[in-house]
């Protein structure tokens, strides 16, 4: 598994995390998971990145979480809002822009050599 580039990865966490969670609620743990195996093991979050972003976005207003008692254990399952579905479809316009260009620049770069 190949370390995770820091300098790659500002505001992933936040669009891989409302991505998933607006798919279905998720407990942290799943989600760690779940971004690990989703990715192909490409995005492997650690649970100082994971946790800290669900409870950004929930003080923003963009996540909401409720506890459940499962076997036994409280979790916190986490789920998008109406606002953070409107955050997220900002975050993928983005992404789709960003990585259309860097992939027009490799090409032409790929292209003169």
């Amino acid at each position: 598994m190949a370390k995770t580039n820091a300098a790659f990865m500002s505001g992933i966490p936040e669009l891989v995390v409302l991505r998933l969670l607006s798919r279905s609620e998720m407990y942290g743990y799943e989600l760690i998971r779940a971004i690990r195996l989703t990715s192909g093991e490409s995005i492997v979050l650690a649970e100082g990145v994971v946790y800290p972003t669900l409870h950004g976005l929930e003080q923003r207003g963009l996540l909401k979480a409720k506890e459940k008692l499962v076997k036994g254990r409280l979790r916190v399952y986490y789920q998008t809002t109406a606002k953070g579905k409107k955050r997220l479809v900002e975050l993928e316009n983005d992404w789709h822009r960003i990585n259309n260009g860097v992939e027009a620049i490799l090409r032409r770069v790929v292209c003169q050599n």
